[in-house]
């Protein structure tokens, strides 16, 4: 008989603790004035009542209180059944609807006063801090005898290890250096050709200086920039002094991009070739002491 009555309850409660409260709104059946989407979070609220309860332990509690669990679990879902099963047809079809909520409704306080001490039991019986000390005492145990043997095969393993790091470092601070030349070496040849095109603006920009320096020279004598007062002497003048300036800025303008790239052309260029040379260098130091040093100027 008790296990009759166990399968029994364990029956209706997981159906009940599984049920899809999205299924109740029937929209499409019913249409929205008498669809039961008012239905849908009453209903979920007495679901996670049942839902608190772990099925788990549902063994260990008296059979009367498997009867409470069975014969309230079944109330409940035979009223989201007939909610289910529900047609527009039948009489007074507004008013059943509303009933049938109104049940849902009414359940959440009569169910939370039955099943709150079955809920309470099982939340301490999941809450077992004795069996969760147990079980974690053994896994601490598990855990250390496991890190033991780890331990103990790292420890064959090490001077293995700390070879292979050695070599890996050596590498990596080698190939980080020497295999890096070429971004200066890029950077050479770009500060080149941009020091090339500003060498070619300076020489441009001083011939035009000197054809302009010429020609002032001889302006005064044409006559038709002859000055004929001293107004317009001082205006010629005046121009030809502007004029020449602004070529002259030009012309340093020029001259002082053109030795920037030149110069940064050859620094970069110093760069590259100390990056190539630090393997021979590392090799000559002969210790660690003296690689250190040359990989930190470097």
């Amino acid at each position: 008989m008790a296990d009759t009555i166990l399968e029994l309850a364990h029956k209706s409660l997981e159906r009940i603790q599984q049920f899809d409260t999205a299924q109740l709104p029937r929209v499409a059946q019913l249409g929205d004035d008498l669809s039961f989407q008012e239905a849908v979070a009453p209903a979920e609220r007495v679901i996670k009542l049942f839902r608190q309860f772990p099925i788990v332990f549902l063994d260990e509690l008296p059979d009367d209180q498997k009867q409470i669990l069975r014969q309230n679990a079944d109330t409940l879902f035979n009223i989201m059944k007939q909610i289910l099963e529900f047609k527009v047809t039948q009489g007074d079809a507004y008013a059943t609807r509303n009933s049938l909520i109104q049940q849902l409704k009414d359940q959440y306080q009569s169910l939370f006063n039955q099943l709150h001490p079955i809920i309470s039991y099982g939340a301490t019986r999941q809450s077992d801090f004795a069996a969760m000390e147990r079980d974690f005492r053994a896994k601490v145990q598990s855990a250390e005898d496991a890190a033991t043997e780890q331990m103990s095969k790292l420890s064959k393993l090490g001077e293995e290890a700390q070879r292979v790091l050695d070599e890996v470092r050596k590498t990596a601070a080698e190939h980080g250096v020497s295999q890096q030349a070429i971004y200066f070496q890029n950077e050479s040849v770009d500060h080149d050709k941009e020091a090339a095109k500003w060498q070619t603006r300076t020489v441009g920009t001083a011939i035009g200086l000197g054809a302009y320096a010429l020609v002032s020279a001889f302006a005064h004598k044409w006559e038709w920039l002859a000055p004929v007062d001293t107004y317009q002497a001082f205006q010629l003048g005046l121009s030809k002094v502007l004029i020449f300036a602004v070529l002259a800025y030009m012309l340093l303008l020029c001259a002082r991009n053109f030795l920037t790239h030149k110069h940064n052309a050859i620094v970069n260029k110093h760069r590259q070739n100390a990056l190539l040379t630090f393997n021979a260098l590392v090799d000559a130091a002969g210790n660690d002491e003296r690689r250190d040093v040359i990989l930190t100027y470097a």
